[in-house]
């Protein structure tokens, strides 16, 4: 795991004269043999069983407890170990995200919260948890890999839900062979959603 144990320097932030096509490059870069090697371990050891282990072990809420802001505070402590675009403290990634959220939606408070907060869950990597357990592009277990995976025909050759018949022919919620085409059903979905939970969410 990579953590930091000073504050932050502002100066380590991101390149501001990064094109946005070069953001999410898998191919090539100075991060790629850091940013292969966490998808490797994360596509290794990611499976139902683990996924079941670790919702037992975390399901009850708690182990821990913190604020917040607290929390986020202690990614100024990581660096995420699967972005091929940065080298510095996640907490930046939390501000940079809700920041381009209330540029695009500002009237979306809670939207900016949101993009805030959708990262909390790598604190658990200062806490004893392996990186690859906790950040990265994530994937559903139980069924077989997509094509749209990072490394996904680099990374899986020793997970041991790829063999399992129950995983790899059919998936552990279908048990159908045929995934659905999710952006065909996006707008029936879309339209309960706007039927049944109209307006702005609420906590």
């Amino acid at each position: 795991m990579r953590s930091l144990g000073v504050d932050p320097d502002p100066c380590d932030g991101p390149e501001p004269s990064k094109a946005k096509a070069e953001y999410r490059n898998y191919t090539d870069g100075k991060l790629l043999d850091r940013v292969y090697n966490t998808y490797l371990q994360m596509h290794t050891h990611q499976t139902v069983d683990f996924v079941r282990k670790k919702s037992a072990q975390y399901g009850s809420c708690s182990l821990r407890t913190m604020g917040a802001m607290e929390a986020l505070d202690l990614l100024d402590q990581l660096v995420d170990e699967s972005d091929p675009d940065v080298d510095f403290p996640n907490s930046f990634h939390a501000y940079q995200t809700a920041e381009g959220i209330r540029r695009a939606h500002p009237d979306k408070d809670w939207f900016h919260l949101v993009g805030l907060l959708h990262d909390l869950g790598k604190v658990l990597a200062l806490f004893g948890e392996p990186q690859w357990a906790v950040v990265g592009d994530t994937f559903p277990v139980g069924c077989k890999v997509q094509k749209s995976v990072v490394f996904v025909d680099s990374t899986f050759h020793n997970n041991p839900d790829t063999r399992d018949p129950r995983y790899s022919k059919f998936d552990l919620y279908t048990k159908q062979e045929e995934l659905p085409d999710v952006q065909q059903l996006r707008g029936y979905y879309q339209g309960l959603i706007d039927k049944y939970c109209p307006g702005q969410l609420c906590w």
